[in-house]
């Protein structure tokens, strides 16, 4: 027998599992367990959070402004990875292979993650335009952030997103291992590219400078021209005023987690593109690094609510309001309306139309 010829038969000596678990692995994640654990933290304190952001946005009117709109559009992305993104994830490390979902199921998983990825940057882009407009030049805020301006925009990003996300998932399909001396292997089936590599190679490299980091160099830009305008307005006697600075504050920290989550996401694909991984040392440091983008990556979609808890009062305020259930709501409710600040929104009621320093 030929040194191929006696791979051959020992390939078809082994069983139908301990073959696939030569060929692609364990079926189980060795890190199932501790990753599984922490998806879960993430996945409660992300969807009551989202939930409630979602929640007081559409529920008070004081708290339907532009800027908001844009946080909304945010928490409802950040929900889709959340409740549907997640989930898939987890039942991949408990279960590699098979795929079940079928083809469909893989184009599905693939295109909300490339939408949500790209939705979510092009979100927080406009958001920080928004910003700047509103602070820098905001002369030219009532045509550029009236409420039905916005909700135009964000529809356009959300197709953007859509549009973008289609020629990855073009390249993703159902794999199975070849059959070897007439045995089938249905059970390999995997959600994988299907399509050459270098296309994948292509579209990851030109997505992760266009919608990561040419978007994080003009949202720093822009921030910093923020940063310029504010220092040189010391004098901020009005209470809207300090709000626009406090939204500011948040807005930009917001920008700096939602990069620092995101970075190793990005990181992560580039390595599987452009990084032989078949070397044990590669191998090892993808895997690291698979693992904190994963978690990074869900995280950055939980810690907005928190961001948003910590650092705006009105928030707060909002979600202090929706989450209780007592009697004592509804004369809360009521001694609200006679506050200074709900003054403030009755002076300012019509500005908020067109304006979106109320946070």
């Amino acid at each position: 027998l030929t040194p191929g010829d006696s791979k051959q038969l020992q390939r078809l000596c082994l069983t139908e599992d301990k073959y696939l678990s030569k060929n692609l692995g364990e079926s189980k994640s060795p890190m199932f367990l501790p990753v599984c654990v922490t998806y879960l933290t993430i996945f409660i304190v992300g969807v009551l959070g989202n939930s409630l952001t979602c929640s007081v946005i559409l529920r008070y009117r004081v708290m339907q402004t532009p800027t908001n709109y844009y946080l909304l559009s945010l928490a409802a992305s950040d929900l889709l990875v959340l409740l549907l993104g997640m989930p898939l994830e987890i039942y991949e490390m408990w279960q590699n292979y098979p795929f079940l979902l079928g083809e469909g199921g893989c184009y599905f998983k693939t295109f909300l993650f490339e939408t949500v990825c790209f939705a979510s940057i092009l979100n927080v882009t406009a958001l920080s335009v928004e910003r700047y407009v509103a602070v820098v030049h905001p002369l030219k805020v009532k045509h550029l952030t009236t409420r039905a301006h916005v909700k135009r925009v964000i529809l356009m990003l959300w197709g953007l997103s859509m549009l973008c996300a289609l020629p990855n998932t073009s390249l993703h399909g159902i794999e199975v291992l070849p059959p070897q001396f007439g045995r089938q292997f249905p059970r390999s089936a995997i959600c994988h590219l299907v399509k050459p590599i270098w296309m994948y190679n292509l579209i990851i490299l030109i997505s992760t400078l266009v919608f990561f980091l040419l978007p994080m160099l003009i949202i720093s830009v822009l921030y910093l021209l923020i940063g310029l305008r504010l220092r040189r307005e010391r004098v901020l006697t009005t209470r809207l005023s300090k709000r626009n600075v406090q939204v500011t504050k948040m807005l930009c920290v917001l920008v700096v987690v939602f990069g620092l989550c995101w970075a190793p996401f990005h990181i992560d694909r580039l390595m599987w593109s452009y990084i032989n991984i078949s070397y044990e040392q590669h191998r090892r440091i993808f895997e690291h690094v698979h693992v904190i983008s994963g978690v990074l990556f869900y995280l950055s979609s939980a810690v907005n609510p928190i961001l948003y808890n910590l650092m705006s009062t009105r928030f707060r305020e909002m979600f202090s309001h929706i989450t209780c259930y007592s009697n004592s709501w509804r004369e809360h409710s009521r001694s609200f309306q006679m506050t200074p600040r709900s003054t403030l929104r009755e002076k300012t009621s019509q500005s908020n139309k067109t304006t979106s320093g109320a946070f």
